[in-house]
């Protein structure tokens, strides 16, 4: 990771900057956005659909070219409904699409490119309709969704379960497990007993974390000199002789 010449103040600037978009552009499109929303590029998340609900200490990590996707597509207008819980993360590219009902619990993790699906949208022979029956999507708390994994309908995944990177889940997975393959089958037992530390344990005082944050980038930031980071901005191979 590139070291941030920034200094302090023209982060915490940024950083103001970016709160009020997601506050002007983005909360409208939620039905509910939690406190302390870390969204990464705003500008370039897709949020659209009803009932959109996102707890707390949301993370979404967006980049030009790998968007996170939230949608909700339900049968008519107003119906569908997408369920974050809190201190959820979305790396990039990593897309939500409901036709009924997808709940994520607490702390929940999806690496680059995981999808999450609750409709197969179309069936085998009827390419127009979906099937009559809802088929909703449930991940417990404290679920790692791997790079590129996709967890399709009707699926209930338990309490501290991990989706290994690629796999395809198609039927439920029990708590404390890890699943990998397609379709995607039980390779390893968690044990339960084992302590964790999640992020929903980071963020379970949301305001305090925030702070801490914020100490934490004044301590590595305030050596940081306003005309050498503007330098770098304009010559970038200065940056090897800082």
């Amino acid at each position: 990771m590139r070291e941030d010449l920034r200094p302090f103040w023209v982060k915490r600037a940024y950083l103001q900057f970016r709160d009020a978009w997601i506050h002007w552009f983005i909360r409208p499109r939620c039905a509910h956005l939690g406190r302390h929303a870390t969204i990464m590029s705003p500008w370039y998340i897709d949020i659209s659909g009803p009932n959109i609900s996102i707890g707390h200490s949301f993370t979404a990590i967006n980049t030009t070219s790998q968007r996170v996707q939230i949608g909700v597509w339900g049968r008519d207008a107003g119906q569908g409904s997408i369920t974050l819980g809190a201190a959820c993360l979305m790396s990039p590219g990593s897309r939500i699409s409901a036709s009924d009902e997808i709940v994520l619990g607490d702390g929940c993790m999806l690496a680059n490119g995981a999808y999450i699906t609750d409709s197969d949208w179309h069936g085998l022979y009827d390419r127009i309709n979906r099937a009559q029956d809802p088929t909703p999507v449930y991940l417990g708390h404290n679920v790692w969704v791997g790079d590129h994994a996709t967890i399709l309908k009707g699926v209930t995944i338990g309490d501290n379960s991990v989706v290994a990177a690629r796999a395809v889940v198609t039927h439920d997975v029990p708590a404390n497990s890890v699943v990998a393959g397609n379709p995607a089958c039980v390779v390893k037992k968690l044990d339960p007993a084992e302590p964790r530390y999640t992020r929903a344990d980071l963020y379970a005082d949301p305001d305090k974390t925030a702070a801490q944050f914020r100490e934490l980038d004044h301590y590595v930031l305030s050596k940081n000199r306003f005309w050498f980071w503007l330098w770098t901005l304009l010559f970038p191979g200065a940056r090897r002789g800082g």
